[in-house]
Order: structure tokens, then sequence, then C-alpha cells
């Protein structure tokens, strides 16, 4: 059974911290010069935020581009719910909103962004959503923390931290657009949490 992964308020006394502000915004300055080497440029490049915290990533790192390239990269969000295997055995939020760029995903580089990567589940999620919204070039897959414990053969393209953890810890995952500050923390679960 998967370790949970929580992304949002815990103690904030539990457990130590990973990743500060700092590090987190230079994180996402090196993954937006990463997408811009790969991708040669902005052109037909989509952001793609997975709920909830994945989004204001996509969000960071599509200022970061335009602030390089002088230029605006398309940014929306993802929402996954309803394509993940696992909504009987796990409570789940309701549905977010999807929203994608006006010029739709045909054709694009959608890079998805996400703010932890762990069994690959809620990617797969992702990819089947991407399905019913088009056909893209090609799809990447960004993330701030990479854990390891992969259940599913998916790996990220762009990191901004490979973290190695035990399956029983807890990686939570704070921003300031939700949480009111940026901190990435790995702990110990309490017995009584449940895993994404």
């Amino acid at each position: 059974m998967p370790a949970p992964t929580q992304t949002g308020p815990a103690d904030p006394g539990s457990g130590h911290t990973v990743l500060d502000a700092r590090d987190i915004s230079r994180a996402l300055t090196r993954i937006s010069h990463e997408l811009l080497e790969r991708n040669k440029g902005p052109e037909d490049l989509i952001l793609l935020g997975l709920h909830t915290r994945g989004v204001p990533l996509a969000r960071r790192i599509g200022d970061r581009i335009a602030a390089v390239e002088g230029t605006p990269v398309a940014v929306g969000s993802l929402d996954v719910t309803m394509y993940r295997d696992d909504l009987r055995s796990h409570p789940t939020r309701g549905p977010q909103k999807t929203v994608v760029p006006p010029s739709g995903i045909d054709g694009k580089v959608v890079v998805l962004v996400d703010d932890v990567l762990f069994s690959g589940r809620t990617i797969r999620a992702a990819l089947d959503a991407l399905n019913d919204l088009g056909r893209p070039a090609a799809v990447r897959l960004a993330v701030l923390v990479d854990r390891g414990h992969r259940e599913l053969p998916i790996r990220a393209d762009h990191v901004g931290k490979n973290l190695p953890s035990a399956r029983s810890e807890r990686v939570s995952v704070r921003l300031e657009e939700i949480d009111g500050h940026d901190e990435v923390r790995i702990s110990q679960p309490s017995g009584s949490e449940t895993g994404q």
C-alpha cells in the first residue's frame, strides 16, 4: 500500500524541511530553462498543472518562461479526479476545473506539471484525461519532487528534486498560493493518515 504523499497543511513541527522557498524557486527556474532548451523555445508549448498544487507550479514556470523569452506561454489546468483508478479505495476531493488554452492541445507539446511524483497513478490518469481533450505532438512531465516508489512505468522529464524516501514516509508540499508559504517537508506518518 502506498505511503502518504500529503500536499497541504500538516503539523508544522513534524519532520524536516527538504526544500525551502528559495530552493523551490531555484528548482522552478531550472525546470523552466530545461523546458525551453528541450523545446528550442516557447513555441507550441502548453503547461497543464494538475490540481491542486501543480496548477500554481505551472503558472510560476509559465511566468519564468515569459520573463526569459519575452512572450507568454499557454498555461492551463487538468483535473484527473474521474480518471483515477483508486476512487473506490481512497476518499477524494470533488472534481476541479479543467482549463485548456483556446488553441487546444492538438499538435502542441503539452507539459504536465505536478508537485510530487510517487506511484505514477496520478500521471496515468492525466494521460487518460488528455486523450479526451485532443492529440498533442508530445507529452512531457515536470515535477517539483520525485520521491520514487513507482508502480507504473512513468518517469519525469524535468525534476526539481529527487527525494529518496521510505514508503512509510510522508512528503508534504506547501505553496504560497494555497498554504501561505513555500516548503517541502518529509516526515513519518501518523497511524491514521492515508496515501494517494
